[in-house]
């Protein structure tokens, strides 16, 4: 009798994440995740169900690895306004590098999934909720050492750098000058 092939789910995973991420669900199909894993298609459902849970675990692999370095960026030492120059200028190159520039996996999956499946748009709150709320406690620090002003809500100043980070992001994917991304960055530390 023919043993079971052995395969690592990690790698497995990783290969259906960055086929999701470059391809989008609905142009990924069941021969390109084949492809990439190197699993045949009952194998690969057998181990991690059908395409639509396949995409789901990919999209929680994305929030452990991903966005737990993006969070591990704003909870890094150094001076605030820094940090989030860091974050944005990470994503920024991130996004400018690679022929095909994926973007962000976790915006491509809100703007292709989120409205018509729940379970793709918790997955996607959870990603962005994490960032945001690294974002304000990053900003409350920065407001009690001086360095961002305390008049104004950490909560508001969060959602602002949020929406200018997945703004650029998304910006990114059409423009090709990384000077043009980075003059947003500096003028919105400029009003922190």
């Amino acid at each position: 009798m023919a043993r079971p092939r052995k395969f690592d789910d990690a790698r497995v995973l990783d290969a259906a994440m960055d086929t999701f991420w470059r391809n989008g669900y609905e142009a990924t199909s069941t021969r390109d995740l084949s492809d990439r894993t190197e699993l045949g298609p009952s194998s690969l459902y057998n181990a991690f169900g059908d395409k639509r849970q396949l995409y789901l675990k990919s999209l929680r692999k994305y929030y452990e690895t991903a966005t737990a370095e993006q969070v591990a960026v704003l909870q890094g030492p150094g001076p605030v306004k820094g940090r989030v120059r860091e974050l944005l200028a990470d994503a920024i190159d991130a996004d400018l590098s690679g022929a095909d520039r994926p973007g962000c996996f976790a915006i491509n999956a809100a703007i292709e999934r989120a409205s018509s499946d729940p379970d793709v748009r918790a997955e996607v709150r959870r990603t962005f909720a994490a960032v945001e709320e690294a974002l304000r406690e990053t900003l409350a620090r920065g407001q009690r050492s001086g360095e961002i002003d305390p008049t104004r809500d950490a909560e508001t100043l969060a959602r602002q750098v949020l929406s200018t980070y997945y703004g650029l992001r998304v910006l990114a994917r059409v423009q090709d000058d990384r000077q043009v991304l980075m003059s947003i960055v500096e003028n919105l530390l400029d009003g922190l």
